[in-house]
């Protein structure tokens, strides 16, 4: 007998048919003997129509509400799953996060989980149970709900398989895998049957949405397992774990891509300790994320600070820049929201030279112009214009993936 953790996304519960495919499926764990603790997101859509009606109420509705609101969604699944574990004639109880005790921060939206109280979930197994988990959502010590963020299942599902002890964790979705690029952008993608996870973390934090970067991150702390695998076809995944066989053949990973980016650039800061971390805390307090930063290209001692974001935190994040540059004695902020960002990952870029090069050969052929570049250890990450994009991630993926010059 093991412990079995499975999460489902939204596609998986999506509708009655495949709500009963999910439960038979558990059943079959059951019957062989094993624990079963699954952790379910909201039916596939939901979340959207739950943040459209909020928008027809308020153009910015409070964000404790808003978690109140998007949390609905996670219990409709698990009670549905429920059932149709009843129907099966096994037995199964539903938990939402709040009767589990699943303990977060106060950051309503992108709330971290800080605790789980396993007793509840070890009780019912041991009565023979299949356990139903929400997903995404949490509460605060003052018992307020909170949800994680999108993709926040994930993360809670790793964090079950923390608490309770488990190997691995089975992610269950509506792609059979990590591939070498987006499949929808590149068709000659290939998949990768196993990743480390300082990739597996690079490739979810610059855009690749197969799993949430902070579940991946959470696993890798606490050395457990992640399988990511299709809910509709039988076959093994993507397995993301410590050491990979052979991973030094492969320079490259894979190339992920976060569309709908914009660049915010606070011009002639006067060069002097301490003036960039008043910028950053300053953004930061407004609970502003932030996936790139370039420091220089200023003259004599003023030098630009260039910062990387999300579209939809544009506007506010342009104003929040205006009041800092003021404060500061700036020259003026400028910024435009039409870029994207597209990056290489693999822990061969450590070892090998001349990867820069490579990637502005193939962008000069393609006639693609690169706005800001940035690299770490085992990631490059170049900003382009949008509407370069697709035509970005197929040129590297030749180059770098296929080997075409």
């Amino acid at each position: 007998m093991s412990l079995v953790i499975h999460k489902y996304g939204g596609t998986s519960v999506a509708n009655a048919e495949r709500v009963k495919t999910v439960a038979k499926k558990l059943v079959d764990l059951k019957l062989k003997g094993d624990d079963v603790v699954v952790v379910v997101s909201a039916p596939a859509g939901m979340t959207d129509e739950l943040i459209n009606r909020a928008k027809a109420i308020s153009k910015n509705p409070s964000k404790r509400e808003m978690d109140v609101l998007l949390t609905t969604g996670e219990q409709i699944s698990i009670a549905l799953l429920a059932m149709a574990i009843h129907e099966l004639g096994h037995d199964a109880v539903s938990y939402t996060a709040s009767q589990v005790g699943i303990r977060t921060t106060s950051q309503h939206s992108s709330a971290k989980i800080t605790s789980i109280d396993t007793c509840k979930i070890k009780e019912k197994l041991a009565e023979k149970h299949i356990v139903i988990v929400a997903g995404f959502q949490g509460v605060t010590a003052n018992n307020d709900f909170t949800t994680l963020g999108r993709g926040g299942s994930d993360t809670t599902g790793v964090a079950l398989g923390v608490a309770l002890g488990a190997k691995c964790v089975e992610i269950y979705t509506d792609v059979d895998g990590v591939y070498t690029a987006d499949p929808r952008m590149v068709p000659n993608a290939k998949k990768i049957h196993e990743i480390s996870y300082e990739e597996m973390l690079e490739l979810a934090a610059t855009g690749a949405k197969v799993l949430h970067s902070r579940s991946v991150e959470l696993a890798y702390k606490n050395n457990i397992e992640v399988h990511l695998r299709s809910s509709f076809v039988d076959s093994l995944g993507t397995l993301v774990k410590g050491k990979v066989d052979k991973m030094e053949e492969a320079i490259i990973r894979g190339i992920s891509h976060s569309e709908h980016e914009a660049r915010i650039s606070i011009l002639g800061v006067p060069d002097e300790p301490g003036i960039a971390a008043r910028i950053f805390n300053h953004i930061a307090k407004h609970n502003i994320n932030i996936d790139i930063i370039v420091q220089g290209g200023g003259i004599g001692d003023h030098n630009d600070v260039t910062y990387i974001l999300k579209e939809d935190l544009y506007e506010e994040a342009l104003k929040i820049s205006e009041e800092i540059a003021k404060e500061i004695g700036a020259k003026g902020v400028e910024g435009t929201k039409d870029v994207a960002m597209v990056s290489l990952v693999g822990v061969g870029i450590k070892s090998n030279s001349g990867i820069a090069a490579k990637i502005f050969d193939a962008f000069g052929k393609e006639n693609i112009n690169i706005d800001i570049i940035s690299s770490s250890e085992i990631k490059v990450s170049c900003v382009i214009p949008q509407k370069d994009l697709k035509k970005a991630i197929t040129a590297l993926h030749e180059r770098f993936i296929e080997g075409k010059n």
